[in-house]
């Protein structure tokens, strides 16, 4: 049972938070996907089985309990810090891993435009940034939900519900575009 990423043996669970039943699919490297809520459990199940071909269920190992922890309290609405999770980027492009990491960067409730990520990469592409946060297989963990178009606007979202899933992800971490302080930066 290889993963389709690195050729190591993969593993997923499913568990319950907030906004409903989450995957999170992982090997001996770091996570390698995770996987927003579908319409049902067999949903979430198919679309990590083809998003990882081999993939087996599995109870969550104390490390990865943790991170299932961390996940389910920041779905709630609490103050946690995600961006030290250890990824398995195996097969994610250099620009894409350059993307997440600026995504990594931005703390709960706060967000920043495809343009401004676009600029702190060095380059005029705003379009280039979307369309690599549409291939983020580690939804929450890199919070793509937080990078959002000029204007007040969502821009998109891949996940199922789209712009309504991004939309729900940011009123709980009561993402604003201001510098004024958030419950996360009183808490932390």
């Amino acid at each position: 049972m290889q993963d389709h990423l690195s050729g190591h043996a993969a593993f997923y669970t499913l568990f319950e938070t907030s906004i409903g039943l989450c995957g999170l699919a992982w090997n001996e490297h770091g996570i390698i996907g995770f996987q927003l809520p579908e319409d049902d459990a067999s949903k979430t199940r198919a679309r990590l089985a083809r998003r990882f071909p081999g993939i087996v269920e599995t109870p969550p190992p104390p490390d990865i309990q943790g991170i299932i922890a961390d996940v389910i309290a920041l779905l709630r609405g609490e103050a946690r810090d995600l961006s030290n999770v250890p990824l398995d980027m195996d097969g994610v492009s250099d620009f894409d891993r350059r993307v997440y990491e600026i995504a990594r960067s931005i703390p709960p409730g706060r967000v920043l435009t495809y343009g401004e990520v676009a600029s702190r990469l060095g380059i005029d592409n705003a379009r280039a940034i979307g369309q690599a946060l549409g291939r983020n297989p580690f939804a929450v963990i890199v919070p793509c939900h937080r990078v959002v178009a000029t204007g007040g606007k969502l821009g998109g979202f891949s996940a199922n519900g789209g712009a309504t899933t991004k939309r729900r992800l940011l009123a709980i971490e009561g993402a604003r575009r201001d510098e004024s302080p958030t419950l996360f930066d009183l808490i932390s």
